[in-house]
This record gives C-alpha cells, structure tokens and sequence, in this order.
C-alpha cells in the first residue's frame, strides 16, 4: 500500500474526529442545518488538514501561496460533490430500508459523505494540490 496515502489516513483519522464531531454537535445541539453543519465542520478539519497534509503526508516543497488556491479548489470541490451524493445516496437506501426510520438520513448522510470525501480529497491532494513538481536537470558543458 502507498505511504501516502497512510499518511493521509493518520492525519484524515484526526481530521475525522474533529470535523465529525464539530458536525454532530452543530447539527443536534445547535440545530444548525445539513449544509452549515457539514460546511462548518468540514472547515474546522481542513485547517489542520492542509498543514498536516503539505508537511506530513506529501511532504510538499510547494509554497503556501501556490498549493492554498488548489487545495480550497479540492477541498470544496469534494466538499459539495460528496455530501450532495452522500445526502442523496442515504435518502434513497433508507427509503428502501423500511425498518430503518428515515429521521436518521441527515446522520447517514454525514457519514456516507465523509467516506466519498476522504477518497475524493487523498486523490485530489496527491495529483492536483501537493503534485511534486517535475525535476528539471540541467546538462553540464
């Protein structure tokens, strides 16, 4: 198995524990919304994230001003495509799941989502944001 993406699981096992639990707690004790519950708690984790990730994980050369823009593109982009199917995929399986009530499809969407996140995200970090860049050698005369 790849180092990386290892890595990337230690550091997503963190990040996991915060975002999800900033999420529960935004969604049943503050009765936040779906959307800025997830939103709120996937943004807590991505602080850590992207140091942890750039230094840790990918161990990235790449400058703060260069890998930022392409990790908030990443980041958000798995965001929104993750836990619109996450939302959508629990609503549909506990539909047919009739022993299950269908008042826990906010809950199975939040975990459906993070694990189509995490996937989304190791692939997006590893060949779009911290992508080493090419070594260039230059020929002595």
């Amino acid at each position: 198995m790849n180092h990386s993406f290892i890595r990337f699981l230690l550091v997503g096992i963190i990040n996991t524990i915060i975002g999800l639990t900033s999420m529960f707690l935004l969604l049943h004790l503050f009765h936040l919304t779906y959307w800025l519950s997830t939103f709120i708690g996937n943004t807590i984790g991505c602080i850590a994230s992207y140091f942890l990730n750039k230094s840790f994980t990918f161990k990235s050369e790449r400058s703060f001003g260069s890998s930022i823009f392409r990790f908030i593109v990443v980041i958000l982009s798995c965001y929104f495509i993750s836990y619109y199917i996450g939302e959508k995929l629990a609503i549909f399986i506990l539909a047919q799941l009739s022993f299950i009530p269908i008042v826990y499809a906010k809950d199975a969407a939040v975990l459906f989502g993070t694990g189509i996140y995490t996937v989304s995200n190791y692939i997006g970090q590893k060949y779009f944001v911290f992508k080493s860049e090419p070594v260039v050698k230059e020929w002595n005369s």
